[in-house]
Formats: structure tokens, C-alpha cells, sequence
């Protein structure tokens, strides 16, 4: 309609930033406040002035008032029930409500706002005046400002002058204001606020709403306010007036409903033939459209110079919460009242905003446009939006906020669902992929797309049934996962699906079938329906989600628990008469049989002892594994039949007797057949095939020994002569060494169980710690080998019988403290060396060249470099474990304390580990461990040649080393005493032969990175202490006057802070700090192949959000303008142009003011032009720019297209828990 449309006409033309104001608040400022008349007649409603709609319209017309909005009425909004105040006041008492009250009530939540309303309502109909100065010191002290608007203020400056002085007594205590305060009063005192200008709208709409003072005073209030720099007061108003705002369109949209009504209502009677009117009736709806149309015609001048005066400056404005609140609402209005708003001229301020650089105000943007497409009305009307916008919405699929990218990949299902062009499958391959991201959220979003797209495709082929139709849908999916080339995270794929196709991935029977039919499936597809299928089963028995996307510890609900044991049943009782059908199909197919292996894991075993009829399958699938054993040799096979057999064989479950007869009857038959070969290879006359079928069947045997006890067959004797053998002759075949390795260790280890179980004679103790120190003998001469699978293997070994074997495990048992064995001086030695030689290395190149052929080490290098840096940090552990449980003494920690720095990246969270348990052994001596890790370091260094970068490198180190110490300084009091003395020591140590006098001596250096840690009483004694070992000479060398220093730093900046306060108080000079800038250029533009062939970059130029605070000319002395101290009302600050705030690379020009600066103001009289100027500094002190704040809470480089794209969840490693593994 006409009114409507002309209400926001000029929307088109309010992009351009330098439009800082409009007519309405140009003139509201320049002119007095319009009093309102006082009359017991209803004045005649006269047309709005330009002040208010900005622009002209005749003033000869005056309408009837309606009903009601004269003072002495009451409003048809407000509430008939009146509070005792209320009461009082009608019959004559003075006590009215006042702003406190309604802060308190605003305050306290929403319960009683309604109330609190309707009392202000009487008040203000008493006296408008009175009333309307109520609701201004509400506001006022709503911004946490402590000044008051008195009657005579009120009645005599207009609105800029009041703010001005509200400005100069805002007298603040701290930088927080009601709407910024943290903890839950926030939330509460928000939803009031909001709640509160929601009902005073609701409860003015039929009569004080058009009453020409009440919301236009108001308005030009809060909108004069809105342009403050006061961040306080620009916060609050804003909020305020956009709610406001928020109810105005809900009223402008009832008006014109009724306006439409009424209207058809007077042409259907205007139509009759003349002798049918009702002229009466007639002439009536004439005067209700008039009206009508007056009252949405001021409604949409205030609704026009609120979005012109308020919206316009503020969604750009430099507070992300100002921003969002601003496009929140814009997103209510859009939806509410689409003939005014939804067009182009309003959503194009959508689109800017997606590029905005703060998460929360991007949120809100992709929030309003969700419900904006979900409204199948409003898609035409976004045609144009969605066409220039949606390249933008793609890209913010990889927003570094999730919750950001969560909301765009929604928003995107609804624009594929609700447009009819919706996404090609080039625009849909920028989703995909998010499946197998680690964000939990963003991955099930992205999977609810696909399994949208998957049902589309399904239903436009008409399947006939359910059966069909999840045959169908399987088949899709099998070929997505192959097409997408993200193999072995299966899990994360159905855990990404599981919220919206939970019933298709659960339909057992049809992935049985696929896979029990011939000629259904292709190998390649047969092989993921596998993988598929198990990861359902592992998602459904255990309701956990994968490795990764776990966000804490999460206990399952009684109905979760409910569903996971109805799922568990369900999967048993189809897959156990299936899976050994299953099995026997695959059986040869390594790959396969390894995950089908896997499914009785998940099964209710004590299923199978519940039916007779079921014994059977048992003894089927208890066949199946001993077949599979005898034909497979692959390790990730055995492993997983040794992972079954010992889950079967617990005595838990009553079938377990048949499970360990059917093994041991497999033990008798691998042993029988490596006994038939083992004389033969002891002799060196096996030729090639008896080699190798003695290596394969004690590969079995070395896997089967894992989950079963194989000292009955006493194979250990025979494996030790055979790796003597094969190490005296030099015939490392290492298929045969290192099953030979694990049997022998896995029966020490089944040795160690039992007498720990039994009461063993003490010949059976001698033999076994002689067998345990012949085999540690044969480790350690394997240590040295270049073969580099059993050399790991070798010190895994080593590891773990010394830990298992050492003298901790026998303490509590006096009986087998004759087991204890220590680790020899020599074998110390060769760990160490194990350690310095191959783990804290740079060895992957040569290591991949001997593992990997030319053609594989393109493909297969980053996944060999992964698991080759897995087998290091399982090496170190297994180290810092014989550190940790006292094997090893903590001085042989110092060679993993030496790596802490250069090795952070790889093995920082092990050696962060090692250093805090070696605290909690012996804090001391585990300080002074640290200082000879540092000692070490430096006399390599003056060994090999003295460096400075090295010195560098090794203060590095130092400061990494100082942190761990903590923030409890009592209670580190004493290592770091001891840390320093030793280290004085070694620095002033005699020298040796041919050595200078105190070579060490630059070792200070090093050890003054520890200082910051001591207390003031230990820096003394220390000092003391050092002039004591140094000779008096050297008190002037460089290295011992800068350790002096460190330790004299802390009284010194004491002395020199109470200096300072002596002669300059803190508020006159305070502390700069330096802006913090941002490096442009330097986010990654790596990028998965499915986003490399589009652009991400939006066609249309994009804003700069900054603030448009009108601010006065620049004077010269404003360079002069110190930097605040945040604890100090009084400090100065000042606000950079607005052009420039969000300047990525901007550096600000600070200058202190100087003590003869001070001095000379402090001396001479001030002038009045130096009293104005400080009347604006301590001014200053209010505005809210707080640089060093700005740039690290909200001058964020928003990188959402480069540096944060899905992260790959790893099925190999993960750091969840890698301490508790490693250490445990």
C-alpha cells in the first residue's frame, strides 16, 4: 500500500557511510522540547510535524481524537486491576512511582512488569511532563549513570544539552553498566529491559502511542543517545530504541490489518446501489479509515525515523553486541511486517553482515535469514538476495565458530528445500565434506543435509516400500562414501547421520541380505557396506560417538540407556545365527574378516547360554576363528581374533569352558606344528618353506598368547635358543625374530600373573628371574641392531618386563621380591642412547625410505609419518614410565628434559607429564634434575663451539622449564633454592685441566630465567649466597650483574612504583600499552580439492563496520592523551576516527605526558581554555574505546574461508586421553 511503501522509501539511498543523520534528528536536537498542551477538551490531532516524519505534509487537517487519549482516561492497553500505589495516587496522595522503582522492577526479572507499567501509565496521565521525566531517569540510570535529569534540566535544555551534562556526571565506578555486568544478573536485567519497552508498547498501542509526545520525546531521546560515545549510554539506548522499535511494527502491522479490513469493508458498502447504502454506516467506516490511515502514517514516520536515526548508524557500530542486537531485530521486523521491510534496501544489510568479523553478529545475520526462508511466502521476494548472497553463505560453511557454520549449513538445507532453483551439486559438494569434520554439531548438521539430498534422490525414483526404499538408501550412501575418499572414518560418517537416519542405519536385515546375496554388491562396495554396517552396530551398543567428537563426559540418560539395551538385544539376537555365515564367506578376504571379527564385541554374550538352540551358533562361530586363525597371518587379523578369543574366554559368562577348550585345541595345533620346525631352524637346516611355516605358525601363537595363558606349552626355552642363535649368526629374518620376541615376552608376562596368583617355590622364582634376565640380555644386544622393527620392538619389550619386574611391583608381595630386577649400568646406557638415537630425532625421511617403495611414498607418506611419530610417543612413555615408577633414576630424566623445547610440537604433553609426576616423587629432586638437564646442554654447547643463538635456544628452554613450576610459589619454594644453587655451582666450578678460569659462568644467563619464580626472602639469600662462590672480580661481568639484576628486580620496580606514586599520581601519568596488530596475509588458503574450483568472495562491496560517532575537530594537544590504567576512573583515553577503526594494520600514536608538563600545569593558575580541556579528559574517561579491549575481544580477523576449515577427525591418534593410555 501506498503508506506502507512511502514509510521506508528512502531506504535504497541509506548505504552510503557518510549519512550521519537524518531531518528527524537533525531537528529534534536543533529544537525545543514541544511541551504538550494541557486541556480538559481532547486537543485536535494536528499533522505531524517535519521534526518528526521528516517531511512535509499539510498542516491544515486535524482529525477526532480516538478514544481514550486524553490524561484523565485510561488506557484501553493497560490492565484494569491497579496496585495499592496506584490507588493512592487516584485518590489524591503525592507518592507516585519513580525510576528507581522501575529499575528495581526491570532488575528483578519480568514478573512484575505489567504492573509496574500500568503504575507509570497513571502517573504519566496525571502529568505527561511529570511522567515522561520518570521514564528519562529510568534510562538514565538503566546506562549506570549516576547523574539525574531534574524538572529544571527537562524544562529548559533540549536533548543534546542534557546528555552532554549527563555526559560530563556520568561519575562511574567502574567500566561496567548494567547491560555489560557479568554472571546471571545480565541475562536477567536484559530480558527485563526488553521486557519491559515490549509492554510499555503493548500497553500505549490503542490511544498514548499517537498522543504526539510521549514515543517521539522518547525516540528523540534515545536516539540522541545512540550517538553517544559513552558506550554505556550507546548500548543501552540502542537496545531500547530498537525494541521499541520492534513494537511499533507489531502495532504499524495490527494498524494495517485493520486499515485493510475497514477499507474493503467501506468499498463493499460504497458498491450497493444508492438506495441500498447505509449512509450512517457509511460515513462511519469513512472516518475509521481516515483514521486509520493517520495513525499508520505517524506509526511509520516514528517506525522510519527510528531505523534512519538508530538502526542506520548502529548495525555498523564498533560493540559486536550493539550490532547484533541490531540485526536481530532487523530479522524480526523483515518477518513480521514484510511489506515495509523485506526488500532490498533492508536486506542488503543481511548480507554485509555475513561479513562481519565477530561470530555472535554473523550468528544472529544467518539466524534472521533462516527465518526468513522458512516462510514459503517470502522466497520471491529473495530471489535477488539469495542470487548475489549465496556464493557468501557457501564459504561461511567453514566459519571458525561452529555454531556459526552449524546455522549455515541449516540455512542452506532450508534454501535447497524452499527455492526452486536450490543448490547444484557443485554448491552441495562445499557440505559434503563436513560430515567427517570433529565438530559434532557441524558434522550432524551436515549429515541432516545429505540425508535430505539421499531422500530426495530416493523419492524421486518412486520406491514401492520401506524395504525398497532402505535398500536404495544404502546404495547411495555406499556410493557417496567411495566418491568422497575419506576411507577408514566410516564412524564418523554414521555418527554424523545417526540423529536423522538412526532407523535406516539400524535396518539389519537389509545389510545382511546385501551381503549373504551373490552378485548384489561389487567387492569395492561390499568392503564399505562392512565397514558401514559395524560402525552402526559399535554407535547403537554403545551409544557413545566416536574418538574426537566426545565433548566431555556425557552420562547417558535412563532413556538413552533404555534404547541402548533394546539395540543391543536386537543386534545379538539377528547377528548370531548370521555372523558365522558371514564369517565363512569372508573368511579369506583379510580386510573384510577383520571388522566382521569385531560385531561379538557388541553382542549381549550371555545370549548364547540363554537357549539351547543357540549353543550351536556358538560352537559355529567358535570354528570360524580357529579356521580364521590357521589361514591368516596378517597382524591386524590375529589381533583381532586374539581381541575375541579373550572376550569369549572370560569367566564371566558360563559358555566360557567350551570357548577355552576350542583354543587350547588351537594351541595344541600351532605348537605341535612350530615344534616341527623348530630343531631344524635352531640347526640352520630349514630351508625356505620350513622357515617359513614355522615363522607363520608362531605368529599365531604370539597373537593367540595376547588374550590367552600359553605357559602350559612351555615354547619359552625354544624361542630364547632361537633368537640367541639367529643374533649369534647374524640371520635377522624379522618374521621370524619377532614372533619369537613376543612369545618369550608374553610368557614372562603370563609367568609374572601366576605366581602373583599362586604360591610359587622359590626354584620356580630363580628360574624365572633367570629367564627374565636372559631374555632382558637378548633386548639389549637387539638394541644395537639396524634392523628397525625389532630394534623398536626390542625396547617396547624392554619397557614393559623391566616395569612389570621391578622392585615397586613386589613391594606389597615380601615372597616375590627375589623376582625385582634391575636394569644393569650398560643397559641404562643403551636406553639412553635408544632415546638420543632414534626417538628425539629428525629420521623420518631415511626411516620412510626403507619402509616404503617409490610408488607408494606419494600416497602412503603423511599416514607412514604419522604412525611412525605414534610408535615414538608409545617409545618415550614407555621411558618416562621407568623414570616415573622409579626404574630408572630421575637424573635419567635429563635426557628427555632436554628436548622439552626443540620437541614440544610432537612430545609436549609426555614430557610435561614426566616433569609433574617427577615433582610430586621428589620436588627437589626433580628441580635439581631440570638444572643438570641445562648444565648438560650448556657443556655440549662449549664442547662443540660456543654460539650465541645456542645460549639462546637454551634460555628457551629455560623459560618453558621455569613454567611448569606453577603460580604456588611457597610451594616450589625450596626446588627453586635448590635449582639456583646448583646452578651457582656449576657456574663458578674449578676448572679442569686445560680449561679457562670459570668457563661456566655464562651459565648465569641461563639460570636467571628461573628468578621471576623465587620470594623475596630467597632472592636475598641467594644473593648473598653468589657473592660467596664468585670471586669479587667477577661481580662485574656481564652474566653475573644481569643474574644479580633478576634477582634484585622485584624490590627494585617495588621502589620505583613507590617513587613514581611519590612524585606523579597514577591518574596523571598512566601506563601505555601497545596496540596489538594484526599481520595481514598471513591466514592459510590451503583448501580441500571440492573447494578449489569456486570463489568465495561476495560481488558486492562490503562496509566497513565502524562507529559513526560525530566527533569534534582533532586539536593538537589530543596526541598528548595518555593511555589509561583500567583501575583508574579518572584516566584518559581517546577514540581513533571512525574511518579507521577496523583498520587491520592501524598503529596508534601515543605519547606520555612528561613530569615538566605536569609540573608546570600543576604549578600555573589554568587558564579557562586548559580548565575546558580538562574537562574533556576527564571526560574522556567515560567513553568506552579501550583499545588494548577492542583488539583482543573484538577486532578479530575473521578468517572463516581460509584458516578453519573442517578438521579430519585421525582413527589413529587422537590426544583424548593420550596421557591416561600412555601412562596408565
Amino acid at each position: 500500500m501506498a503508506s506502507g511503501s512511502s514509510a521506508l522509501d528512502s531506504l535504497e539511498e541509506l548505504d552510503s557511510p557518510t549519512d550521519s543523520g537524518s531531518d528527524y534528528e537533525a531537528t529534534m536536537k536543533g529544537t525545543k522540547r514541544r511541551k504538550p498542551a494541557v486541556s480538559k477538551q481532547p486537543p485536535k490531532r494536528t499533522r505531524h510535524n517535519a521534526a518528526l516524519k521528516g517531511m512535509s505534509s499539510p498542516s491544515g487537517s486535524s482529525v477526532p481524537t480516538p478514544p481514550g487519549p486524553s490524561p484523565q482516561s485510561v488506557s484501553q492497553g493497560t490492565s484494569m486491576q491497579l496496585s495499592a500505589r496506584s490507588v493512592r495516587s487516584m485518590n489524591g496522595e503525592s507518592q507516585i512511582i519513580s525510576a528507581k522503582d522501575i529499575y528495581d522492577a526491570v532488575c528483578s526479572g519480568k514478573s512484575a512488569m505489567v504492573t509496574v507499567v500500568d503504575e507509570w501509565l497513571d502517573s504519566y496521565k496525571r502529568s505527561q511532563e511529570a511522567g515522561l521525566l520518570v521514564l528519562i531517569n529510568f534510562i538514565v540510570q538503566s546506562c549506570g549513570c549516576k547523574g539525574v535529569v531534574t524538572r529544571k534540566m527537562f524544562d529548559s535544555m533540549q536533548n543534546a544539552e542534557i546528555i552532554s551534562t549527563l555526559t560530563k556526571e556520568f561519575n562511574e565506578d567502574s567500566v561496567n553498566y548494567p547491560l555489560c555486568t557479568p554472571g546471571p544478573q545480565l541475562k536477567r536485567f536484559k530480558a527485563g529491559l526488553c521486557e519491559f519497552a515490549r509492554v510499555l508498547v503493548r500497553s500505549c498501542r490503542n490511544s498514548l502511542v499517537y498522543d504526539e509526545y510521549l514515543f517521539p520525546s522518547l525516540l528523540a531521546l534515545l536516539t540522541g543517545l545512540s550517538d553517544s560515545q559513552v558506550r554505556a549510554f550507546r548500548h543501552t539506548s540502542t537496545l531500547l530504541a530498537i525494541k521499541l522499535m520492534t513494537g511499533l511494527v507489531e502495532v504499524a502491522v495490527v494498524v494495517s490489518v485493520q486499515l485493510q479490513t475497514t477499507q474493503q469493508q467501506y468499498n463493499t458498502e460504497n458498491s450497493k446501489r444508492a438506495h441500498d447504502r447505509a449512509s450512517d454506516r457509511l460515513e462511519e467506516l469513512q472516518a475509521t479509515v481516515k483514521e486509520l490511515r493517520e495513525n499508520r502514517e505517524e506509526l511509520s514516520s516514528m517506525m522510519n525515523a527510528t531505523f534512519r536515526g538508530v538502526f542506520v548508524h548502529r548495525y555498523r557500530d564498533q560493540l559486536p553486541e550493539i550490532r547484533g542486537v541490531c540485526i536481530e531485530e532487523l530479522g524480526l521486523w523483515l518477518k513480521m511486517d514484510p511489506e515495509d521491510f523485506l526488500n532490498d534496501g533492508c536486506l542488503k544489510y543481511l548480507g554485509w553482515t555475513m561479513h562481519d568479523k565477530q561470530s555472535p553478529v554473523r550468528l544472529q545475520c544467518v539466524r534472521a535469514l533462516q527465518g526468513l526462508y522458512q516462510e514459503k511466502e517470502f522466497i520471491g521476494r529473495l530471489e535477488l538476495f539469495t542470487s548475489r548472497f549465496k556464493e557468501r553463505i557457501l564459504s561461511m560453511v567453514l566459519d571458525k565458530d561452529p555454531d556459526v557454520a552449524v546455522e549455515v549449513v541449516n540455512l542452506l538445507l532450508l534454501i535447497q528445500q524452499r527455492t526452486d532453483e536450490g543448490l547444484d551439486e557443485e554448491e552441495c559438494g562445499h557440505i559434503y565434506p563436513l560430515v567427517y569434520a570433529s565438530h559434532r554439531g557441524l558434522a550432524s548438521a551436515a549429515g541432516g543435509f545429505l540425508y535430505s539430498k539421499l531422500k530426495s534422490v530416493i523419492t524421486s525414483h518412486s520406491q514401492e516400500n520401506d524395504k525398497a526404499n532402505n535398500a536404495a538408501f544404502f546404495q547411495i550412501l555406499i556410493s557417496f562414501f567411495i566418491q568422497s575418499e575419506f576411507h577408514e572414518h566410516g564412524a564418523y560418517l554414521v555418527d554424523s547421520l545417526w540423529h536423522v537416519a538412526g532407523s535406516e542405519l539400524r535396518d539389519w536385515e537389509t545389510m545382511t541380505t546385501f551381503l549373504l546375496q551373490d552378485d548384489e554388491l561389487m567387492y569395492e562396495e561390499e568392503g564399505v557396506l562392512i565397514e558401514l554396517m559395524m560402525c552402526a552396530i559399535r554407535q547403537a551398543a554403545q551409544a557413545t560417538p566416536p574418538v574426537g567428537r566426545t565433548q566431555g563426559k556425557k552420562n547417558l540418560s535412563m532413556k538413552d540407556k533404555k534404547i541402548q539395551e533394546q539395540d543391543k538385544r536386537r543386534i545379538t539376537t539377528h547377528f548370531i545365527p548370521l555372523l558365522p555365515q558371514l564369517l565363512a564367506k569372508y573368511s579369506a578376504d583379510a580386510k573384510n574378516v577383520k571388522l566382521l571379527l569385531k560385531a561379538p564385541l557388541y553382542f549381549d554374550l550371555e545370549m548364547y547360554s540363554s537357549a539351547q538352540w543357540l549353543e550351536k551358533h556358538l560352537d559355529l562361530l567358535l570354528s570360524q576363528v580357529c579356521g580364521i586363525v590357521e589361514k591368516h597371518t596378517e597382524v591386524a587379523v590375529l589381533e583381532a581374533c586374539a581381541h575375541l578369543v579373550s572376550a569369549l574366554s572370560s569367566d564371566c559368562y558360563t559358555f566360557s569352558s567350551r570357548a577355552q577348550m576350542a583354543f587350547s585345541q588351537l594351541f595344541d595345533v600351532l605348537t605341535e606344528c612350530f615344534s616341527t620346525y623348530v630343531n631344524d631352524l635352531l640347526q640352520g637346516i630349514a630351508d625356505d618353506d620350513d622357515t617359513y611355516s614355522g615363522a607363520t605358525a608362531l605368529k599365531r601363537i604370539a597373537a593367540l598368547s595376547s588374550a590367552k595363558d600359553p605357559t602350559a606349552w612351555k615354547l619359552f626355552d625354544s624361542c630364547l635358543e632361537l633368537l640367541k642363535s639367529r643374533m649369534e649368526s647374524r640371520e635377522l629374518d624379522k618374521e621370524l625374530i619377532e614372533p619369537a620376541m613376543k612369545c618369550a615376552a608374553f610368557h614372562l608376562m603370563w609367568a609374572k600373573v601366576n605366581v602373583v596368583n599362586s604360591k610359587p617355590t622359590e626354584a620356580e622364582l630363580k628360574r624365572l628371574k633367570k629367564e627374565v634376565r636372559s631374555f632382558c640380555r637378548v633386548c639389549q644386544d637387539c638394541l644395537s641392531l639396524n634392523q628397525i622393527d625389532i630394534r623398536d620392538q626390542a625396547f617396547e619389550l624392554l619397557c614393559d618386563l623391566l616395569l612389570l619386574y621391578s622392585v615397586g611391583s613386589v613391594r606389597s608381595k615380601p615372597a616375590l621380591q627375589a623376582l625385582a630386577h634391575l636394569p644393569s649400568d650398560s643397559l641404562r646406557s643403551e636406553l639412553a642412547a635408544f632415546l638420543l638415537d632414534y626417538i628425539f630425532t629428525d629420521t623420518e625421511d631415511v626411516e620412510l625410505h626403507g619402509i616404503l617403495t617409490p610408488t607408494e611414498k606419494s600416497e602412503d607418506e603423511e599416514e607412514m609419518k604419522i604412525r611412525l611419530l605414534q610408535k615414538k610417543r608409545n617409545q618415550l612413555a614407555g621411558y618416562c614410565k621407568l623414570v616415573i615408577y622409579g626404574v630408572l633414576d630421575l637424573t635419567a630424566a635429563t635426557d628427555v628434559f632436554k628436548h622439552y623445547n626443540k620437541y614440544f610440537k610432537d612430545f609436549g604433553d609426555i614430557i610435561k607429564e614426566t616433569l609433574s609426576k617427577s615433582k610430586l616423587i621428589n620436588p627437589v629432586q626433580s628441580a635439581k634434575t631440570v638444572c643438570l638437564s641445562l648444565q648438560q646442554l650448556f657443556s655440549e654447547m662449549l664442547t662443540e663451539h660456543h654460539s650465541r643463538q645456542d645460549l639462546t635456544e637454551i634460555r628457551d628452554l629455560a623459560k618453558r622449564l621455569a613454567m611448569s613450576f606453577g603460580i604456588d610459589l611457597h610451594r616450589v619454594r625450596k626446588p627453586l633454592v635448590a635449582l639456583h644453587m646448583d646452578g651457582i655451582r656449576f657456574a663458578f666450578r674449578d676448572p679442569q685441566e686445560g680449561e679457562e678460569p670459570n668457563p661456566n659462568v655464562a651459565f648465569l644467563e641461563i639460570l636467571s630465567e628461573f628468578s621471576f619464580k623465587l620470594l623475596q626472602p630467597d632472592r636475598a639469600q641467594l644473593a648473598e649466597f653468589l657473592k660467596s662462590a664468585c670471586p669479587s672480580a667477577a661481580l662485574s661481568w656481564p652474566p653475573v650483574k644481569l643474574y644479580q639484576r633478576s634477582l634484585e628486580a622485584r624490590a627494585t620496580s617495588k621502589a620505583t612504583e613507590q617513587e613514581g606514586d611519590d612524585e606523579v599520581p597514577s591518574h596523571d601519568m598512566p601506563v601505555v600499552k601497545r596496540r596489538r596488530t594484526t599481520a595481514q596475509g598471513s591466514a592459510s588458503t590451503t583448501r580441500g580439492s571440492w573447494l578449489d574450483n569456486s570463489s568465495i568472495q561476495s560481488s558486492l562491496h562490503t562496509p566497513a563496520l565502524t562507529s559513526t560517532v560525530q566527533k569534534q575537530p582533532a586539536k593538537r594537544i589530543a596526541s598528548r592523551k595518555p593511555r589509561p590504567v583500567e583501575s583508574d576512573i579518572s584516566s584518559t583515553l581517546t577514540e581513533p576516527e571512525s574511518e579507521d577503526e577496523f583498520s587491520p594494520g592501524l598503529q596508534m600514536r601515543k605519547v606520555k605526558l612528561n613530569k615538566r608538563w605536569l609540573a608546570s600545569s600543576s604549578k600555573n593558575t589554568p587558564s579557562p581554555r586548559q580548565q575546558d580541556l580538562n574537562s574533556h579528559l576527564n571526560l574522556l574517561s567515560l567513553i568506552e574505546d579501550d583499545i588494548s579491549e577492542r583488539d583482543e575481544d573484538e577486532i578479530e580477523d575473521y578468517h572463516s574461508d581460509s584458516d578453519t576449515g573442517y578438521t579430519l577427525p585421525s582413527t589413529r591418534h587422537t590426544s583424548l586421553s593420550v596421557l591416561d593410555e600412555l601412562f596408565d
